[in-house]
């Protein structure tokens, strides 16, 4: 079961998707108070269904719906260097090429305490279909295709999504403390087009996420990966950003990358990005530019 928000007139509307592709529309309703419901009643999606006598579509064509962040969140969070391809393409940064040392990538990767860091807020937190922007300062930009975590009370997950975290390469490389820096500017976080529900996966270290970039119709870069690449736990890297911190239910937490484009590789105006699960769907931004 998949939980989406949409836009019909001037109206945002949400509404679930069921495993056999049903659509059935549940009002304006957002997530955190659509799953505190179920909790509370002891239900399930497909129960909340049944109960309210909700009318299964089974002719809505999902894909030509004008779909919207599927949850406004306050705060979004990531992690970094949380699998091997992530800590290799972070030390040829941080070594400008060269490899010939250890770096303190390597260091967090084997660390008890993983890299958290603040991603983004609502207001610079992009849906599907619109733009991301790059930054004008950076010559080595690239999508960072991750599984995201919804959190509720407590360290709880409530929910998958996808997420893109568009990082500056050549500024993080420069000096790790330009961190924020090379993550953190407007429109620079994507997220969608749905949550994947508790419910409907046993394990979710069984998604395969999958990136292409487009430039002028033409394929540059087709990437793919599991999250059971993940070195730390899903729950390992919850609890860190919760301890001794002020989090509220509907936060997000990206979990890292282990799709990267090549070296030589950096976005321009007009790449279209597509980030992709077979249980969660199709996560489609065009680049731009602030102006």
């Amino acid at each position: 079961m998949k939980f989406i928000r949409f836009k019909q007139g001037e109206f945002i509307k949400s509404a679930l998707i069921t495993t056999n592709n049903e659509f059935v529309e549940i009002g304006n309703i957002d997530y955190i108070t659509f799953f505190n419901s179920l909790k509370t009643n002891q239900y399930s999606a497909e129960t909340f269904i049944q109960k309210n006598n909700l009318t299964r579509h089974t002719n809505v064509d999902i894909d030509s719906l004008q779909l919207v962040v599927p949850i406004e969140a306050e705060e979004v969070w990531a992690s970094g260097v949380t699998y091997l391809q992530s800590k290799d393409a972070r030390n040829y940064e941080a070594t400008e090429g060269r490899l010939d040392s250890e770096t303190f990538y390597d260091k967090v990767y084997d660390a008890v305490r993983p890299e958290i860091f603040l991603k983004s807020t609502k207001r610079r937190t992009v849906g599907p279909d619109e733009e991301v922007y790059i930054r004008k300062d950076s010559n080595w930009q690239i999508p960072e295709p991750e599984l995201a975590l919804i959190i509720g009370e407590g360290e709880e997950i409530i929910g998958y999504t996808l997420g893109n975290d568009m990082s500056c390469r050549d500024i993080e490389g420069e000096n790790p403390l330009y961190l924020p820096q090379a993550k953190v500017w407007k429109k620079s976080c994507a997220i969608g087009p749905a949550i994947l529900m508790p419910e409907a996966i046993d394990d979710p270290y069984s998604i395969e996420l999958n990136c292409k970039i487009y430039r002028n119709n033409i394929e540059l870069f087709s990437g793919k990966a599991s999250v059971n690449q993940l070195k730390r736990k899903l729950d390992e890297l919850v609890h860190y950003l919760v301890k001794e911190n002020d989090i509220v239910p509907g936060t997000i937490l990206m979990t890292g990358t282990c799709i990267v484009p090549p070296n030589n590789f950096t976005l321009q105006v007009g790449d279209e990005i597509y980030i992709s699960s077979a249980q969660i769907g199709t996560l489609k931004n065009k680049v731009n530019q602030n102006h």
